[in-house]
């Protein structure tokens, strides 16, 4: 794992580098990206294993929930289970990790792909810490476990899995994508009069895979909203962190631990 990983993040630092960024609105650094997107996804396994380590219900508890339980806000949607909307949106999940790809019909995109290669998986790597880890901090039953029509199986109700309703990533991860990809757009092309259109876009895609989840059983109405607003933040501030010129940026530090200099990143503002 550690041996694939080392390839990946350099990888990544052939195509940021070796990339001309003369045409490019981002700045990209290996000093900088290469430790965060490498911590990002050394945290997203971890949390996706914890994730998997959750104690699920026993038969006796899963029959007992009640829909009461639930808070008044998320109640209307205990319950459900439409196995549907769970394949559609695994469909659209699976077809939205390719969106960014749309954005190499751009030439000056295109002749900068290495470097919104390297952006786009480092992007990724923040929301999937982000879900896994705070999912795996706080586990919720889903809502198809309320079930009480046996449409559901116990076995399913029963699962580590069931417990993994807080937050909607399935949401997150799509308005990630959708919302990055606007963003390398919106920048690339600041006359463009199809920008607000693109923006409606990187916002109905992630919306109707929420309401599917939904439909679905797999999350309340209250994870995929949270799913949504953190996907479409990650989305957008990575992006903005590398703007060449932006007020906020990340850039190579020594930290003082413990009264020695370590190498690290650092988040600056600028008034």
């Amino acid at each position: 794992m550690k041996r694939h990983l080392c390839t990946l993040v350099l990888a990544l630092t052939a195509l940021t580098q070796s990339f001309a960024q003369s045409s490019s609105p981002y700045k990209t650094s290996f000093k900088v990206d290469a430790p965060v997107t490498a911590l990002g996804m050394g945290l997203s396994g971890l949390g996706l294993y914890l994730m998997q380590q959750k104690d699920p219900f026993t038969e006796t508890e899963a029959m007992n929930l009640s829909k009461d339980d639930v808070n008044s806000f998320d109640r209307f949607s205990a319950g459900n289970h439409s196995a549907s909307a769970k394949k559609v949106s695994d469909v659209m999940l699976y077809s939205s990790i390719a969106a960014p790809a749309l954005l190499l019909i751009d030439q000056d995109i295109s002749q900068n792909a290495g470097q919104m290669l390297a952006l786009y998986i480092e992007t990724m790597s923040v929301t999937g810490t982000l879900f896994t880890m705070g999912s795996a901090a706080l586990p919720r039953t889903r809502p198809l476990v309320y079930d009480k029509s046996g449409a559901v199986p116990l076995s399913e109700k029963t699962r580590a899995n069931a417990q993994n309703s807080f937050f909607a990533g399935h949401t997150a991860a799509v308005s990630t994508m959708t919302f990055f990809t606007a963003k390398v757009f919106h920048d690339y092309n600041p006359d463009s009069p199809a920008r607000p259109y693109v923006w409606a876009g990187a916002a109905l895609i992630p919306a109707t895979v929420g309401y599917l989840r939904l439909e679905a059983g797999k999350h309340f109405l209250s994870d995929n909203i949270l799913g949504f607003g953190v996907g479409a933040a990650v989305g957008i501030l990575v992006p903005q962190l590398h703007k060449v010129n932006s007020n906020i940026s990340l850039a190579p530090a020594a930290i003082p631990i413990q009264g020695e200099s370590v190498d690290g990143v650092a988040l600056s503002y600028k008034f």
